[in-house]
């Protein structure tokens, strides 16, 4: 029955001319049917880049979001339109025009992971991947982060010159993972390395022997030396470590590390979408101006 699925999806694409992309979040068979894979840095690049017209995003609803800002010409459609992540709604516009008053000087650095809107009221626009890189080369000494404190905290700690401001917002993902939890897996696997996404909290990394995004954790384990990691972020990207690196060993930290919402996308749903394109991502034209300034300034300033 998959097979077959898989082959009408194939089909499709060709027939329509639609490029997939999924997160390394979404299932391991989702990937492997997506045409591009990567993390959310990667993906909002090579949205702008391909010459597909059509593009079916597997992944939340920011990640549509973000696809449809920085191609307005272009057809975005979700496999599923109730897949969204609970972080990118965790800040608070009139909170924003607060800082705004109080810091004069102060850059709104919006994480991706985030609602068109709450982009629209923001500076600039930063991935885990390139958040340090753009935060340092801001001229402003004050930066407000949102939505989450996590990865503020850590890039606080990387640029101590400046003054940060954070939010309290958080992924429940990486928050689960809790120090005991990794301090127990180490038991088990004393001669692992310990990789982190910044999401997670700082007693996690405090013990983590690398922090990056995700890609940067594919990245690292697969030039490592090592042949035993401790993998501290969703475990979809088991699927893509394992792909890269079949004689090395990769654990979680024990428990249940997923999101359900990524989890939501199925082969099923990808046909459905190829088949009717009914859950297009619809902007109005405000919401396009306003919240495509931060994305492209993050684009620009990442180069």
């Amino acid at each position: 029955m998959i097979d077959k699925i898989k082959n009408k999806i194939e089909e499709l694409k060709k027939e329509k001319d639609i490029a997939v992309l999924a997160h390394y979040y979404t299932d391991g068979q989702i990937q492997a049917l997506a045409d591009y894979v990567g993390d959310s840095y990667y993906l909002s690049k090579i949205a702008t880049e391909i010459p597909q017209q059509t593009i079916l995003f597997c992944g939340v609803s920011f990640m549509g979001e973000s696809a449809k800002l920085l191609n307005p010409g272009k057809t975005i459609i979700m496999p599923d339109s109730y897949a969204d992540c609970p972080m990118a709604h965790m800040a608070d516009i009139d909170e924003i025009e607060e800082v705004r008053k109080k810091h004069k000087d102060a850059a709104v650095v919006c994480y991706v992971n985030s609602t068109a809107e709450i982009k629209a009221h923001s500076d600039v626009c930063v991935t885990s991947a390139n958040a340090l890189k753009i935060v340092k080369a801001l001229p402003n000494e004050t930066i407000y982060f949102i939505p989450d404190g996590n990865l503020g905290r850590y890039l606080a700690g990387k640029i101590p010159e400046k003054n940060f401001i954070l939010s309290d917002g958080f992924c429940h993902v990486h928050t689960s993972i809790t120090r005991e939890n990794v301090e127990r897996a180490k038991q088990l696997h004393p001669q692992a390395i310990v990789l982190a996404h910044p999401e997670c909290t700082w007693d996690v990394l405090e013990i983590s022997d690398y922090i990056g995004s995700t890609s940067g954790i594919i990245e690292y384990a697969t030039k490592s030396e090592g042949e035993v990691f401790i993998i501290c972020t969703e475990m979809g990207v088991l699927y893509e470590l394992e792909l890269k690196n079949p004689q090395k060993k990769f654990y979680s930290v024990g428990h249940r590390q997923f999101c359900p919402n990524m989890k939501r996308i199925t082969p099923e749903k990808i046909l459905e979408q190829l088949q009717t394109m009914s859950n297009v991502v619809e902007l109005d034209e405000e919401m396009y101006d306003k919240a495509n300034r931060p994305l492209e300034r993050m684009l620009t300033m990442s180069k």
